[in-house]
C-alpha cells in the first residue's frame, strides 16, 4: 500500500504530466496554423509522450492500492514570440518537471518507500531524453535561423519523428537484447 504523503505527491505530478500534454498540443496546433507541420508533429509526439507518462503512473498508483484524484488543468499559452522561444519554453518546462521528478524520488527516499523509487527511477532517466531532446532542437534553430532554407529542412526533419510507446520493461530490455551472446 503506497503511502498518503506519496499518493498525494503522485496525484500533483499526475496532473502536471497532463499539463505538460496539453502545453504540447497547444504548441502542435501554433506550429500547424503557422504551417510548420514537422514542428507541430514533433509537439504532438511529445503531447503523446506526456500523456503515456500521466497513463503510466496513474496505473502505478492504482496497482499500489492507492486513489488517483484528478485536478482541474491550467490552458496553456497560445502564442510564442518565435519558433526558438517555443522551444526554450519546452526547455524550462522539462527542467521544471526534472526537478518535480526529483523530489518525488527524494520523498520515496525520505518515506524508505523503494517500490516507488524504484519506479521513478524510469522517469528520471526519461527526464535525461527529455531535455536531450528538446536541447538538440534548440541547437540546431540556433543554427538554422527562424527562416529559410534551413528552417524548412528542420521542419522535414522533424516531420520523421514517431511516437513509440517503451515496452513493458522499459529500456532494460532494450539493454539486454543489444548485448551479443557469448
Amino acid at each position: 500500500m503506497i503511502g498518503q504523503e506519496m499518493q498525494d505527491a503522485l496525484n500533483v505530478q499526475i496532473n502536471a504530466e497532463i499539463y505538460s500534454a496539453y502545453l504540447y498540443l497547444s504548441m502542435s496546433a501554433y506550429f500547424e496554423y503557422h504551417g510548420l507541420k514537422g514542428f507541430a508533429n514533433w509537439m504532438r509526439v511529445q503531447w503523446q509522450e506526456e500523456l503515456f507518462h500521466a497513463t503510466k503512473m496513474i496505473g502505478y498508483v492504482q496497482e499500489r492500492g492507492g486513489r488517483v484524484l484528478l485536478s482541474p488543468v491550467d490552458g496553456p499559452p497560445t502564442e510564442w514570440d518565435s519558433t526558438l522561444a517555443a522551444f526554450k519554453q519546452t526547455a524550462e518546462h522539462e527542467y521544471n518537471v526534472t526537478s518535480r521528478i526529483n523530489d518525488l524520488v527524494d520523498l520515496a527516499i525520505q518515506e524508505s518507500d523503494h517500490a516507488t523509487r524504484s519506479f521513478l527511477m524510469w522517469y528520471v532517466n526519461e527526464q535525461v531524453e527529455e531535455e536531450s531532446s528538446v536541447d538538440a532542437v534548440i541547437q540546431k534553430l540556433k543554427i538554422v535561423g527562424e527562416a529559410g532554407p534551413g528552417l524548412f529542412l528542420l521542419d522535414n526533419e522533424l516531420a520523421q519523428r514517431v511516437f513509440a510507446p517503451p515496452t513493458a520493461s522499459g529500456r532494460a530490455e532494450a539493454d539486454r537484447t543489444a548485448r551479443p551472446i557469448v
